[in-house]
């Protein structure tokens, strides 16, 4: 079954990209801003504080080439920023900005943007910021990423039931301990190497970078993987005296499982946005009782089938009264963590975190309803034992008889039970799948800021329109660019080109915009010739929708023609 769950990880970690926490805000210069003059510094703002890289800022200038800039580093008192200087002087036209961050969670964010100085280039570079993530490396690591939530489960689990329930054979759980402790190190080992690659968008042959592990060791996410493998060797140590059940190695090993779950809390959502010491603490509650419940689950299921000993019902009774508990903590401390993350009801489908919130809840129901069902049957087995009763013949002299042994419940009630718990841990497994995707997705509340401030993450694409004309003996076509073809305020450059397709001169151009079916327009873009081409940078266009754009070309005093052609602007 742990075969079968790792293989619909590793498919699962390879369908898609997982989607980065924090979401830009702001940009300073604004995205598609035009300029008077050239900026000192290029500002990002963002919905969670961010760690920068080496290489966060690639500035293109309007030929493609890269321009030297400053180190990156965070506006002054702004850990949520992400600041780098430019050079004194830039010339004039349109600059292409790449960057990259890690969110305070730990997972990469990147995108683009641009801006202009003077006025925008007649063309836009096309520069990509590449993907959140190396294809391979995202696999990678999001693979590691579930097994360590599968081993930790298993781990704490196990050793929970080891000490709370008190079955008569510890044996049975020696192999799944070592499984959880073996599982929790290669995988914690795995995301410290890939760690490095994986905020730099690279491939995982880069994992032995003497640098990019210094550097990994020095942040926050390799800090909280570095103190998690200093506590599985402690876990391993306390293995032996665990099975022995010793007080001071049971308080040890309590301790060390609230540790490492705060590992865990430490470098994902819960340590970014709002109320994060309330949130810490529920994460750790939530991931000690997933732990104690579906790893004890494990562990039960374990004990029935190859315990040497009759698993007394003692042992099932306190695991359903420890699992109710797990319950009940998940269920408080999920509601919480749902609020914190949707922000609104509006986020439950209008999200991905909501959809795949909405689906785990799904998970959660059916699981419930397997749990159920295991308490029904542990139910019967109790009552199946007080219903068997040692009879004792009444003494008539001599020596007291030796009472018959205790017969067990009967053997169908044990066989439904396994059953039970075996469902019942297949439908875990998957819901621990569906949290570990939950953690790799943007919450809705950053995504409502995101939205509310209306910025992209991606290079706007000018719209581009050819309009050929044909007036008298004349013609040719004027190329009209649109940038960035949104709502807004627009820049405006027509180029006229004769029928040789040489650059052309016309005595007027005029170029404007109607949107029929709001009934708006004519708006007149009130192009002005710029020596070479007719341009403007104040054109406003107050809504998105299917715009005609009528281009006038006037080649004489007496001989114009008016063209319309249908451009899209977009939100």
């Amino acid at each position: 079954m742990l075969l079968g769950a790792v293989l619909a990880l590793l498919l699962i970690g390879s369908a898609a990209p997982a989607s980065a926490h924090a979401a830009l805000r702001a940009t300073d210069p604004a995205d598609g801003a035009v300029l008077e003059s050239a900026p000192a510094h290029l500002t990002l703002t963002f919905t969670e504080s961010v760690g920068l890289l080496d290489d966060s800022f690639r500035v293109y200038d309007p030929d493609n080439h890269r321009i030297s800039t400053g180190e990156p580093e965070h506006a002054p008192g702004r850990s949520d920023s992400a600041r780098v200087s430019l050079p004194g002087k830039l010339r004039t036209g349109t600059f292409t900005v790449a960057w990259r961050v890690v969110s305070a969670d730990s997972h990469p964010v990147s995108g683009a943007f641009t801006f202009s100085v003077g006025k925008p280039s007649p063309t836009t570079v096309n520069v990509s910021s590449g993907p959140v993530e190396n294809a391979v490396t995202g696999s990678l690591y999001d693979i590691a990423r579930y097994v360590a939530y599968l081993a930790v489960a298993l781990l704490i689990g196990a050793a929970a039931f080891l000490a709370l329930c008190r079955p008569p054979d510890p044996k049975p759980l020696r192999t799944p301990l070592l499984a959880g402790w073996w599982a929790l190190l290669g995988s914690t080992v795995v995301l410290l190497l890939l760690r490095a690659p994986y905020e730099a968008g690279t491939g995982p042959a880069s994992v032995l970078d003497p640098a990019a592990l210094a550097r990994t060791a020095t942040g926050r996410p390799g800090l909280a993987l570095l103190t998690r493998l200093a506590l599985l060797l402690v876990a391993g140590a306390l293995l032996p005296w665990l099975r022995r059940r010793s007080r001071p190695a049971l308080a040890t090993g309590a301790a060390t499982a609230v540790a490492l779950a705060l590992t865990w809390a430490a470098a994902e959502h819960a340590s970014a946005g709002l109320q994060v010491p309330v949130a810490m603490a529920s994460t750790v509650l939530h991931l000690l009782a997933m732990a104690v419940w579906l790893g004890g689950l494990t562990a039960l299921l374990s004990t029935l089938y190859r315990s040497s000993d009759v698993l007394p019902v003692s042992v099932v009774t306190r695991f359903s009264r420890l699992a109710f508990a797990s319950v009940t903590v998940l269920v408080v401390t999920g509601v919480y963590q749902s609020w914190r993350g949707l922000g609104s009801w509006n986020a439950l489908t209008d999200t991905s975190y909501g959809r795949i919130l909405l689906v785990k809840l799904a998970a959660v129901a059916v699981l419930l309803g397997a749990a159920g069902q295991s308490r029904r049957w542990t139910a019967r087995l109790a009552e199946a034992k007080n219903a068997v009763r040692v009879r004792v013949p009444e003494p008539v002299g001599g020596p007291p008889p030796v009472p018959e042994p205790l017969p067990e419940p009967p053997a169908p009630y044990r066989r439904a039970l396994r059953r039970s718990v075996l469902a019942e841990v297949a439908v875990g497994v998957t819901v621990l799948v569906i949290t570990t995707l939950l953690t790799g997705t943007l919450p809705g509340r950053a995504a409502a800021e995101a939205s509310a401030a209306g910025t992209t993450t991606g290079i706007p694409a000018a719209s581009v329109t050819t309009v050929p004309f044909a007036v008298g003996a004349a013609g040719g076509k004027v190329q009209v660019t649109l940038d960035p073809g949104r709502v807004g305020r627009n820049s405006v450059e027509a180029v006229v080109f004769g029928p040789d397709g040489g650059l052309a001169a016309v005595p007027e151009l005029r170029v404007s915009f109607t949107l029929p079916a709001r009934k708006i327009g004519p708006i007149d873009a009130k192009v002005r010739d710029k020596g070479g081409y007719w341009g403007t940078d104040s054109l406003d266009l107050p809504i998105p929708g299917t715009w005609t754009m009528k281009v006038t070309v006037r080649v004489s005093e007496v001989d114009q023609v008016t063209v319309p052609k249908r451009v899209k602007i977009a939100r």
